[in-house]
């Protein structure tokens, strides 16, 4: 089971360079992909930011049903700043780890940061 971190949807839904890496991954880990909610609202706050409205409803469309949102519960948040603390992530990174710790996933990511993070299996693409 796998979190995809949210630099990999925005890879593919900007057309970046790693754009095909990232979809193949996706494509070939669709049965046991989630998602958090923090990157859930993230991509919808930076594609409507810049109006790529189409880019957002096709990703609704496509993740969907397809890829399980997974939510912090309330009494994890301490652990993310014990998270932040120890491996020196950003809030988001933070975020992303103890989700997976959590609920005990691997996470797929492009974010060096999650080098220093040993507590956890992390997939680089």
């Amino acid at each position: 089971m796998i979190l995809a971190d949210t630099n990999i949807f925005l890879e593919i839904l900007l057309k970046q360079k790693k754009s095909d890496i990232c979809k193949a991954f996706l494509d070939n880990n669709s049965s046991s992909l989630f998602i958090s909610d923090f990157s859930f609202h993230s991509i919808g706050l930076i594609l409507l930011k810049s109006n790529a409205i189409d880019v957002f409803r096709k990703f609704l469309n496509d993740t969907l049903p397809a890829i399980r949102i997974l939510t912090l519960p309330t009494n994890a948040y301490e652990s993310l700043i014990e998270a932040a603390q120890k491996f020196a992530l950003d809030f988001d990174d933070a975020y992303q780890h103890v989700i997976a710790k959590n609920f005990n996933l691997k996470i797929a990511t492009m974010d060096q940061d999650f080098k220093r993070v040993d507590d956890i299996d992390v997939i680089f693409l």
